[in-house]
């Protein structure tokens, strides 16, 4: 059964008077689109609007989006300034991301660097890997290796040096090892919760306004796969 996120169930990772920062459900969804379901960011404004008794519009920033089937690290900023600068910081690279993965099949080498370029379509929201540029085609790069085999899988830890659309599944994908339960990308069924097996674990950064340095790790969803490793 799946749970979404509500102002009382919101699983928070860091709080402070500039940022605010979730761990992300299968289904929630970060921003709203054409679907018209709540979005994270309205759970969000919600929850700081109770606590602490806010009147009128309460102001929260999306600093970046995870894949609606993904979980993990989302970020949120409370004031403008954080929103300007963790912007700043998402786009000039100053951030590290890491990422779990759970694949059915072995990837070829236990580490390695993935260098595609990543080609967006528009109307079936995918986006495809190829080796060599093409036009309107993007540079995508990461790195892999095998952190756990697992019964029937194998866990895998991804660092992003890119933030492209779908980028980690499309990659995956090219290699021959789709993420589990993306049929968008491969994988031969779905999950039984319409999530896939992809986790936003840890992000580290220099705070915006602190200049602290901040590190966050979310814990996987309560899953049999996911508690395996």
């Amino acid at each position: 059964m799946k749970i979404l996120s509500d102002k009382n169930n919101l699983q928070i990772l860091h709080e402070d008077n500039h940022l605010i920062i979730v761990n992300k459900r299968v289904g929630d969804i970060v921003q709203g689109d054409k679907t018209g379901d709540k979005p994270l960011s309205d759970v969000v404004k919600e929850y700081i609007k109770d606590k602490y008794n806010k009147p009128g519009e309460v102001f929260l920033g999306v600093v970046h989006r995870l894949d609606r089937p993904t979980t993990g690290i989302v970020v949120f900023a409370r004031t403008s300034k954080a929103l300007t600068r963790m912007n700043e910081l998402f786009s000039n690279r100053e951030t590290q991301k890491t990422y779990w993965a759970i694949v059915k099949n072995k990837p070829e080498k236990t580490e390695d660097k993935l260098v595609h370029y990543l080609k967006r379509n528009e109307k079936n929201n995918t986006s495809k890997a190829h080796i060599k540029e093409i036009p309107d085609s993007k540079l995508a790069s990461l790195d892999y290796k095998i952190i756990k085999e697992l019964n029937n899988y194998f866990a895998l830890e991804i660092n992003l040096h890119t933030g492209r659309h779908h980028q980690i599944r499309a990659q995956l994908s090219a290699i021959g090892s789709p993420i589990k339960g993306d049929l968008k990308y491969g994988f031969d069924r779905s999950n039984p919760d319409g999530g896939i097996h992809l986790h936003a674990r840890k992000l580290v950064f220099i705070h915006p306004v602190s200049k602290e340095n901040i590190l966050i790790v979310a814990p996987v969803p309560n899953d049999v796969i996911w508690n395996a490793v």
